[in-house]
């Protein structure tokens, strides 16, 4: 067969559709380190921000849910659901109005956050490691490790301005390590593409 093509000359990539659509993971790195950039120059207000945020869209969640129970009449958790609904508004409420004390909580739920992140990143890294650009994603979860231990360590004293300055420096190593993925995953794709003329 003239046109067959030796599957053995092709390379197995770790990357699936990624090769082709990696320009979104570029412009997501290039976005992610330009916020964290951002955020640097401004980490308490960075905190309060995120914290009223999170209480906002609490807020708007419990009001769509109390809105959408009016139309569950006949119900018979109708009254659980409305419950869940002001739980949600009240919690959002308490953010808003008090975005220091959210902070402190959000500060102790973000440590933990990124430790799971940290130990997600290394997985990755691993499962990439044949291809060039592994280490990266690597370091990026040892920053994360690294971030989320050093907020354990430190709270409750420093929490209102460390989801600020994390939160910042995250969304840089986030973002570095997305565009040296994308720049991989570009690479493999010409690869493949390549070894299959």
């Amino acid at each position: 067969m003239p046109n067959s093509i030796n599957l053995t000359s092709v390379p197995i990539t770790v990357f699936g559709e990624l090769e082709k659509n990696w320009g979104w993971l570029l412009a997501f790195g290039l976005a992610s380190v330009a916020l964290g950039t951002l955020g640097l120059g401004m980490t308490f207000m960075f905190t309060e921000v995120t914290a009223v945020f999170i209480g906002a869209l609490l807020i708007v969640g419990g009001v769509l849910q109390l809105l959408e129970g009016m139309k569950c009449r006949g119900w018979k958790s109708i009254a659980w659901h409305v419950l869940i609904a002001l739980l949600y508004v009240g919690a959002g409420l308490v953010t808003v109005l008090h975005p220091q004390l959210a902070a402190l909580s959000l500060t102790l739920m973000l440590a933990w956050i990124l430790v799971g992140i940290g130990i997600v990143r290394g997985v990755i890294a691993f499962q990439m490691r044949p291809a060039r650009g592994w280490i990266w994603p690597l370091l990026s979860g040892l920053v994360s490790l690294v971030l989320g231990g050093m907020i354990l360590y430190e709270w409750p004293e420093s929490g209102l301005w460390f989801i600020g300055l994390y939160v910042a420096i995250e969304l840089i190593f986030n973002g570095w390590s997305y565009l040296f993925i994308a720049q991989a995953a570009r690479a493999a794709g010409k690869r493949r593409k390549q070894a299959a003329a």
